[in-house]
């Protein structure tokens, strides 16, 4: 285990009600925080980050997707999925970016769910109880408006400001009683091919 890590922190709500009504099936929103000490505190600018990358991205990766995967039940449980992290006051928002924006991290999660489409993210710095704000998208398509959440959960004591705080978030469904469409049928509604990713051409 990596020696910066203080300790992991899990999310775990379920959503029984929705807008006044029974959310069937329940959604289960849950997220992983690992807490560490950020390896280039106290270093002066760095410029190259690579090396520390390369040894505490793929653990942390490995560590946060084993633990969320546990908490779901199976990776084919989850359908939602993101990442974020925070920067302690003493840390460049760069730092955490490096532990997340890389493959060696954020394959070790796309590969055990399945998934097709990238995680959704934040950048954020703050002090100790800074709320974690993990953004949400489906796993397979990224246009599927219903699975847009966002788990929302904080650290009483970190991130101290030399710490970085790395997490994972999922989600079991999307929002109970969606109802504002999908990025297909506006585009659909404008006369726009729905096979054009960007939505640029005229339907044929």
């Amino acid at each position: 285990m990596l020696p910066e890590l203080r300790k992991v922190v899990t999310f775990d709500e379920d959503i029984h009600t929705e807008g006044g009504r029974a959310a069937d099936p329940v959604l289960r929103m849950i997220g992983v925080a690992a807490v560490v000490t950020n390896p280039w505190a106290g270093r002066g600018f760095v410029e190259d980050l690579s090396p520390e990358i390369r040894r505490m991205a793929p653990v942390l990766g490995k560590m946060l997707t084993d633990r969320l995967i546990a908490l779901a039940g199976s990776g084919d449980a989850i359908e939602a999925y993101g990442k974020a992290c925070i920067s302690g006051t003493d840390c460049e928002i760069e730092h955490a970016s490096a532990l997340i924006h890389t493959l060696q991290f954020g394959n070790f999660y796309r590969e055990a769910v399945g998934a097709k489409s990238y995680l959704g993210f934040t950048n954020t710095r703050g002090p100790a109880n800074t709320q974690i704000q993990i953004p949400l998208m489906d796993k397979h398509d990224t246009g599927r408006r219903s699975h847009y959440l966002t788990v929302q959960f904080s650290i009483y004591d970190a991130p101290a400001c030399d710490e970085l705080v790395v997490a994972l978030g999922a989600a079991t469904r999307g929002r109970p009683h969606h109802r504002i469409g999908d990025r297909y049928s506006d585009l659909a509604a404008l006369g726009r091919d729905v096979q054009d990713p960007a939505g640029v051409e005229p339907k044929k």
